[in-house]
């Protein structure tokens, strides 16, 4: 067993792995909650298993039925709430965020797979002859889906994992429209696609870095092995909201990359003429991210004139261009996916693992430096 703070079992949901060795044996006990409270931790990491072929490449995708859950939670919800725990597996499977409340602040967390509502509408309540026709399901898509290339030994079989992010808070924006509508198509192909919300999500600030949000973003990076980025236009550059999504992300934890090596594809919307600025700046956000941007790229002009009330894309050229480039992102991910690792092996990072034992982080790096400038200092005087 492992023994948590007071405050924690007033405000978790923990669930206990009864042995290690059978990850499959759960059971859940529901404390008393406290603050609304409407989350739960994972504590014993162990219960879920990385992937033993991709093993920094995040959550194994075996559901954890757990008894008495919240039945509104739609699957149930577990929260990183420390480095030490990770998220819980049953959030893939909940169309709609958790949302609690703590101290005052407002957060949610999850839903990501809202984009699987029906068309149209924002629950599963509506009459399905009264929502939108789903357009996906009529693209003539046999090329992708059948593309199955020689691979090497040891490639994955599970699903292309991808991640969808978006820079907009607000529940109709056309960003958010244009994420679900790739992530929809993605799925089509055959993706596994989980759609990040950054509702709640703090600024950049070092000190905050067990903030939940901060730890959902970077635990489904590590679970991704592609991104798919969706901003809007704001001021001629992106926005501030899904620049901070990035700045969440690092380069490197020690040795773990929540970035390198994963595909990405880019796109924006605009609320007027058409412009390039935005998927420019993303690209470039890709490139420092070391991160393989696929050629094409999808730009929407006036993007209130392309969608529906239901918050489907019309049918147009733009469109077409969106199914283009997310097709060319879906081939692209299966042919570099196997070869991730190798691409981001560097000389520099093998010799420094060498002589420290592990990759050092940047203040690691700078504390070494000031440390030796006071030593040679002090062998002059």
């Amino acid at each position: 067993s492992i023994g948590i703070s007071s405050e924690a079992r007033r405000c978790m949901v923990v669930a206990f792995a009864t042995s290690v060795a059978s990850p499959a044996r759960l059971f859940a006990r529901l404390l008393p909650l406290s603050n609304a409270l409407l989350c739960s931790q994972v504590i014993n990491a162990a219960a879920f298993p990385l992937s033993s072929r991709l093993p920094q490449r995040g959550l194994s995708l075996r559901a954890a039925n757990l008894p008495g859950r919240v039945s509104h939670l739609r699957g149930g919800c577990s929260l990183a709430m420390s480095s030490d725990s990770i998220l819980h597996d049953g959030l893939y499977t909940a169309k709609q965020a958790v949302t609690w409340e703590k101290d005052g602040q407002t957060y949610e967390i999850g839903g990501w797979a809202e984009h699987k509502l029906p068309p149209g509408t924002k629950d599963d309540s509506q009459d399905p002859e009264e929502q939108d026709t789903d357009w996906v399901d009529g693209l003539d898509l046999e090329g992708a889906i059948a593309f199955d290339p020689p691979m090497p030994d040891g490639t994955p079989k599970h699903r292309p994992r991808t991640l969808v992010m978006y820079g907009s808070l607000r529940p109709e924006s056309f960003s958010r429209k244009l994420a679900f509508e790739c992530a929809r198509i993605l799925e089509r192909m055959g993706c596994d696609v989980r759609v990040y919300h950054a509702q709640g999500l703090p600024l950049r600030d070092p000190a905050i870095e067990s903030h939940p949000k901060v730890q959902e973003l970077r635990q489904l990076s590590l679970w991704s092995e592609g991104h798919v980025w969706v901003s809007p236009e704001m001021h001629g550059e992106v926005t501030g909201t899904f620049k901070t999504q990035i700045d969440w992300l690092p380069l490197n934890s020690g040795s773990v990359r929540p970035t390198q090596g994963r595909t990405v594809m880019i796109a924006q919307v605009s609320g007027g003429s058409q412009s390039f600025n935005t998927v420019n700046t993303l690209r470039k956000l890709a490139r420092w991210m070391r991160m393989p941007c696929v050629t094409n790229q999808s730009s929407v002009p006036k993007a209130w004139k392309e969608f529906t009330e239901g918050g489907r894309m019309k049918d147009s050229e733009l469109r077409e261009r969106v199914v283009d480039v997310c097709e060319e992102f879906y081939k692209f991910t299966l042919l570099m996916r196997p070869y991730a690792e190798f691409m981001v092996d560097r000389y520099s990072e093998r010799k420094e693992k060498a002589e420290k034992g592990r990759l050092q982080t940047q203040a690691e790096k700078e504390t070494a430096k000031d440390t030796l400038l006071k030593e040679v200092k002090k062998s002059m005087t």
